[in-house]
């Protein structure tokens, strides 16, 4: 999307590793930080049902991704950083969360914001760290981008917009607030208003990884100064582009990819 990247994770010394170290450099991705292990590679599987939803089985324990530890965070990664981004599902260990809350420390110490996606996975949970993990990250962040399937972890059962409201009100360092919504769209909330993007139009094939290809995007138009309703606008294009093809992978779309998706819709951004 035109930001620089770089990523600190650890994989296997196995296909899987080879494929995803190899991926993410193809797309322009620092990847000097990715430590490759003596274990498998970790793998989060989904299960589709007949009915409608779905079902992620994980490999995590016993993997490579489980032994990220707050040594492969250093300091030197968050020269010219301006966020750093964290997944939930990341908060896999008791390691892997201190590894994120280094890079907090030094993303605060550069002036970096963080922008947290929670990606809440209830097949997770039943790992007690994880769960404040997530409520940790929720008190550290400037940016946080939940689904509207998320926020009963965080808020309990209530309306996303009262739910979004307390969460402005109790938590200092929030800046924004960015709701995927699905079908439905997205918006962005914070302590003067809200403003909403509605959806695009498309044949869903394969949901997963749509909410990344949307964060990630969001998070990159923000870095290129742009306002928030193209942010959203672009973001919700690619959660589009997502969806309409299989593989959480080969879901990831290209800034070109975008502006030939809003040009056919005759949508245009401000600058």
């Amino acid at each position: 999307m035109g930001a620089s990247v770089a990523y600190a994770g650890c994989v296997g010394r196995d296909a899987f590793g080879d494929a995803i170290v190899a991926r993410l450099a193809g797309h322009g991705v620092d990847v000097a930080r990715i430590r490759r292990a003596a274990r498998p590679t970790g793998i989060a599987c989904v299960a589709y049902h007949a009915a409608g939803g779905r079902q992620f089985v994980y490999s995590i324990e016993g993997s490579a991704s489980a032994l990220l530890e707050p040594a492969d965070v250093d300091a030197a990664m968050f020269a010219g950083c301006r966020y750093f981004h964290v997944m939930g599902s990341s908060l896999t260990s008791e390691s892997a969360i201190a590894a994120v809350k280094r890079g907090v420390i030094e993303a605060a110490r550069v002036g970096a914001k963080i922008s947290f996606d929670p990606n809440v996975r209830a097949e997770m949970l039943a790992f007690a760290p994880m769960r404040a993990a997530l409520r940790d990250m929720l008190d550290a962040c400037h940016l946080f981008l939940p689904s509207e399937a998320d926020l009963p972890f965080f808020c309990g059962p209530q309306p996303p917009e009262r739910a979004i409201a307390g969460l402005l009100a109790t938590h200092p360092l929030l800046e924004r607030v960015v709701l995927k919504r699905g079908a439905a769209g997205s918006a962005a909330f914070d302590r003067t208003g809200s403003i909403a993007a509605p959806a695009y139009e498309t044949a869903e094939v394969d949901p997963t990884g749509a909410g990344d290809c949307f964060g990630g995007t969001f998070v990159a138009c923000l870095i290129a100064g742009l306002p928030v309703a193209t942010a959203l606008a672009r973001a919700n294009a690619a959660g589009a582009l997502a969806v309409s093809r299989v593989g959480p992978m080969e879901g990831n779309s290209m800034p070109d990819d975008i502006d030939r998706f809003l040009a056919e819709r005759g949508v245009r951004c401000a600058a």
